[in-house]
């Protein structure tokens, strides 16, 4: 994706359901449980970079001692922070007990992190600041074990103000900026008020019911409670993913199948997907259950998911990606008017890659449609040379983009910035024929168009092409999202841009000032939940004008190169993707009413000149 947007978090939950010296005796170490979660934690790095989090719980420890346990880190490469201080200290236990290792009951009370449950969180900051009182798990502690609790996410919520007021709860000013901290005041008050009805045997199920039906957002979150009880919940719209892997040794969650997958070397049908609504529950007993929290919705899976987020190691993924660009191939071949041979294709890496492949199958199943055509139009009037010629024709692809390296913010300075963003990617030069060849160039999504326009359209046009495609292998991305992903301000869209700018040239202006009025008036009504207010600006143009529009925009003035856009159709996406349906980015049609409250408080913040976020 060439403009970068902060994310999903990713979550890994583990319950070992075997003694310590099973593991030993089967392995060869006590060390299994931490080691795989530390796979499991570094097969998902791709879904947090702002730090990450361990938690762990002991069972059956003896009184006065500690049994939970937790380590985050904001550092650079925070998995590797976090687990290299762990083994810092194994490894400082075994230089002076060198015989430690044959006994896992010793090993267990001597090392803090080598507990029955454990709970991992890779963290992309959406709220709070980027430091690591803000990393994940949050903890609460009590001195009875059963009010403790470990919790983490892969979440936003959009009415964590709310929440607080309900269980009337007084937070810090860190709480107050989370929305962990709001989930965690909500979960941690109904788990004490469990216990207090029935001490030492919490009904962690009627807890989560009572919690979770407050959360108004898209969630998946995993816990620990210090009586040993492990838990792992979806949300009813099936928004942010959840899979498990469950044998006779573990009970497994992870915000990705493919990481399961790697981890536990498992097939595909062996993990499992947590359906919308339901928890995972592992008990004290190291039994399991799969309990329905909340009565499922429609599901509205997250499609970002399938067109960036996931690694595309997970096969579904993998063949969905290649869907989204193969879908996109018809209406390429059409712009260039079908002329391959003068026709480049390439992406933007790095994660543009797979849908590329598909944009490249589209094509050269065209041609050799075409070979086999243009060969019985001839009969016999044809020979050796005339054959291979038109057998040997092939689509032309080249790696015209290479992703150089990231550069940091340490200018601040606009021209300055602008100046350093645009070599952000490199290019290989000698690969176009100046002034004859189209180069179309894919990527997943065009969110800001910032990127597009500051780099990659002047380093392409540097190439001297005759003509550059952009191809998006998402559609337009038109509406904040409010449940994981941070793309809440609706002035940073190019699509928004697009249509504004539309607006003013059709002299719509007036639009603007009626729909902030029908906000307004909305808000007196506490209504803003009802209507998405913003689908009204793109309701005059058609995907195609809006299109033109954000060529232009993504386009420097000083560029000659004529630029075209080319985006996903929704229909299309979903034929891709046809169980990550959620698409309320691109269309605005929100799973929960505290996405239109959203929409439509951004809409206020930009016509008010206000840069912040819409919830």
């Amino acid at each position: 994706m060439s403009d970068e947007i902060k994310h999903e978090c990713g979550l890994a939950f583990m319950r070992l359901r075997k003694p310590f010296s099973f593991y030993r005796q089967k392995y060869g170490t006590v060390l299994y449980g931490l080691n795989k979660l530390y796979l499991l934690m570094e097969k998902q790095h791709n879904r947090g970079q702002d730090g990450a989090g361990v938690a762990a719980v002991k069972l059956d420890t003896e009184p006065g001692y500690p049994f939970l346990h937790r380590k985050r880190s904001s550092a650079n490469q925070a998995i590797a922070d976090i687990f290299s201080q762990i083994g810092e200290q194994i490894n400082e236990i075994q230089k002076y007990h060198p015989e430690i290792d044959q006994h896992p009951g010793l090993m267990k009370g001597h090392i803090d992190f080598l507990g029955e449950l454990l709970l991992g969180h890779l963290r992309y900051g959406t709220q709070g600041k980027n430091n690591v009182q803000f990393c994940h798990p949050f903890i609460k502690r009590n001195t009875i074990p059963a009010r403790n609790l470990a919790l983490a996410g892969n979440f936003n919520l959009v009415n964590k103000d709310e929440l607080f007021s309900l269980i009337n709860s007084h937070p810090d000013e860190l709480d107050r900026q989370s929305d962990l901290g709001a989930m965690m005041d909500v979960i941690h008050h109904f788990l004490v008020k469990a216990d207090e009805a029935s001490p030492g045997s919490t009904d962690i199920v009627s807890v989560l019911k009572k919690s979770v039906a407050l959360f108004d957002g898209g969630f998946t979150f995993g816990g620990l409670t210090g009586s040993g009880i492990g838990f792992v919940v979806r949300d009813a719209n099936g928004i942010r993913p959840c899979y498990y892997y469950v044998d006779d040794e573990v009970i497994v969650a992870a915000s990705e199948r493919a990481a399961i997958r790697t981890a536990f070397n498992v097939g595909e049908n062996e993990v499992k997907e947590l359906m919308p609504g339901c928890a995972l529950i592992a008990n004290h007993n190291g039994t399991y259950s799969i309990a329905q929290i909340l009565e499922p919705k429609e599901r509205k899976a997250c499609s970002f998911e399938r067109i960036y987020f996931s690694r595309g190691s997970d096969e579904k993924i993998y063949r969905e990606r290649i869907a989204l660009g193969y879908h996109l191939s018809e209406g390429v071949l059409k712009a260039i008017n079908h002329d391959l041979k003068n026709t480049i294709f390439s992406f933007i890496p790095n994660t543009a890659e797979i849908a590329f492949y598909g944009l490249l199958k589209g094509a050269e199943d065209y041609l050799s449609k075409t070979k086999v055509e243009r060969i019985l139009s001839w009969g016999k009037d044809f020979n050796e040379e005339k054959l291979t010629e038109m057998v040997s024709r092939k689509v032309r692809i080249e790696k015209i983009a290479i992703k150089d390296v990231k550069l940091r913010t340490f200018i601040t300075a606009d021209a300055s910035r602008n100046e350093m963003v645009q070599h952000v990617y490199d290019i290989t030069y000698g690969t176009v024929r100046k002034n004859e060849d189209t180069l179309v160039v894919i990527d997943d999504s065009i969110v800001r168009g910032t990127t597009l326009r500051e780099s990659i359209i002047r380093m392409l046009s540097r190439l001297e092409p005759k003509r550059i495609i952009v191809v998006s292998s998402a559609p337009q991305i038109r509406y904040p999202d409010c449940y994981g992903i941070d793309m809440s301000k609706l002035g940073e869209f190019v699509a928004f841009k697009a249509a504004m700018a539309l607006l003013k040239e059709r002299k719509m202006e007036s639009l603007l000032q009626e729909l902030v009025e029908k906000c307004y008036e909305l808000k007196r009504n506490n209504q803003l939940h009802c209507e998405n207010v913003v689908r009204h600006i793109y309701k005059p143009f058609s995907v195609e004008e809006i299109s033109k529009k954000i060529a232009q925009l993504i386009t420097p003035e000083e560029i000659t190169v004529p630029v075209d856009v080319i985006y996903q159709t929704i229909e299309d996406l979903h034929d891709s993707c046809p169980t990550n349906l959620g698409d309320w980015y691109f269309t605005g049609n929100y799973p929960t009413p505290g996405g239109n409250r959203v929409v439509n408080n951004a809409f206020l913040n930009y016509m008010e000149g206000k840069n912040v976020r819409g919830y």
